[in-house]
């Protein structure tokens, strides 16, 4: 098997030209045992060898020659020469088809005829021959419907090879490019910087093979790089929690309250700060697999929670709602959206909605909202828009990401508004069912 595309292409070009010729062949066969039309061609030559013959005859010759000839049902007149005058190369009452094949292909056998292939009496197509300086032998009553040799030879085969070419190619580019590039396009949608089994399937032409080897080499290369990086992060973290446990029992033995408060708010941001880092560099979203769960009875869970920590807090939606989802993952999400809303305005509402095969998550609340400006950015890791939402509770702005990068392993999208009067709205949008490739 062909396995290039270079190879793949001049083979189709091959089997294109070898079906033109049988095919072409054939039609131009069935054409003339169809329609038993005379050809334009038959027709010059047949006035040339007449012509010939009459210019080495006497007068008394040339009526039995011309009597001969006009037995086949046409008619050759004798002409002065003066009569080419009357020539005209175009007439009103030619169809456009016959116009057309003349300027795309005209007529290359021999012997041309006098005045050339098109030349009209009176609006009547004819053909001339010169038999000597004085004379025409001019062929009249042309029949209505004539062949082009030359036309229905090259027209069958243009029309065979334009037609071969086109299902040939379309099936070619179907087969071989388009299909393979499509699946790599939604392997790379899907795709993500875990370590795992190589997202991009290795098969099809040697190109395709390469592309995909070479992006899967990449994703390997991306993923061991993030998990070398996630691993001295999540070291650093962990070391640092040993020495703020010894800051924090020596800071409980300061005699002086208000230094000990200070040192003890400080340590307490400081590991809030680790858990927060800790909390991101896991990707626990990453590994989860998807199942059906009830989405209403989790948001229900997260509102509940957050009431009995003191916060003012509802739910709106169906008390049940099944989708296909990551149920620890979108929980994360939720919790990280209601954690911030909890932080920065006073009343939080959480609302679950479905749409067209889709779930749609608002958690809304009446703070001071985020920048327009500022809203794109706010979804990096460590950005934070302040001053609009921040304070002394804020952290490495990591809760956002978060909740994008869930989103966005759920297929989803992650969306911030404006709320009326005043707040900020965060809108997940998920999907209801998700793929059998994200459910196996």
């Amino acid at each position: 098997m062909i396995s290039t595309i270079h190879g793949q292409i001049t083979a189709v070009i091959f089997a294109c030209l070898i079906i033109a010729f049988v095919i072409g062949s054939t039609l131009e066969a069935w054409v003339r045992d169809e329609y038993s039309a005379p050809d334009l061609e038959g027709m010059s030559a047949r006035i040339s060898a007449i012509a010939s013959v009459l210019a080495t005859a006497t007068s008394e010759e040339r009526s039995s020659v011309l009597a001969a000839a006009n037995r086949g049902g046409q008619r050759f007149v004798l002409r002065p020469l003066s009569y080419f005058d009357d020539f005209t190369t175009t007439s009103p009452d030619e169809p456009f088809i016959q116009v057309v094949i003349d300027r795309l292909l005209p007529p290359e056998d021999r012997p041309i005829p006098f005045g050339g292939w098109r030349t009209f009496v009176g609006g009547k197509r004819v053909l001339a021959a010169k038999i000597d300086d004085e004379t025409l032998l001019v062929m009249e009553l042309l029949p209505e419907s004539f062949l082009r040799n030359d036309a229905l030879r090259f027209g069958s085969n243009y029309l065979v090879a334009t037609v071969t070419l086109i299902i040939l190619f379309s099936m070619f580019a179907v087969w071989a490019i388009t299909r393979p590039l499509r699946r790599i396009a939604s392997a790379a949608m899907k795709a993500d910087i875990s370590l795992g089994a190589a997202p991009f399937e290795e098969r099809g032409s040697v190109e395709i093979v390469t592309l995909a080897r070479a992006l899967n080499g990449m994703q390997r290369r991306i993923s061991t790089m993030v998990e070398a990086r996630t691993r001295m992060l999540r070291g650093i973290s962990h070391d640092l929690r040993t020495p703020l446990t010894r800051l924090r029992l020596r800071a409980e033995r300061v005699n002086e309250n208000e230094v000990r408060e200070a040192l003890l708010t400080d340590v307490e941001r400081i590991d809030r700060l680790l858990k927060e880092s800790l909390s991101y560099l896991r990707d626990n979203h990453q590994s989860e697999a998807f199942q059906r769960a009830d989405l209403g009875s989790i948001l229900q869970t997260v509102c509940n929670e957050f009431a009995d920590m003191g916060h003012e807090i509802t739910y709106r939606g169906p008390s049940r709602l099944v989708a296909s989802f990551k149920p620890l993952a979108i929980t994360r999400a939720v919790t990280n959206l209601c954690d911030n809303a909890t932080k920065f305005g006073r009343r939080v509402q959480v609302e679950l909605r479905a749409a067209a095969g889709e779930a749609i998550i608002d958690v809304s609340d009446d703070g001071p909202g985020i920048p327009a400006e500022h809203r794109t950015r706010v979804l990096e890791p460590f950005f934070k828009a302040n001053p609009a939402r921040g304070g002394p509770d804020t952290g490495f702005g990591l809760g956002l990401s978060i909740v994008a990068e869930i989103v966005q392993s759920h297929h989803g999208k992650l969306e911030l508004k404006d709320r009326d009067p005043q707040g900020l709205t965060a809108r997940l949008v998920i999907p209801q069912e998700q793929s059998a490739a994200d459910l196996s």
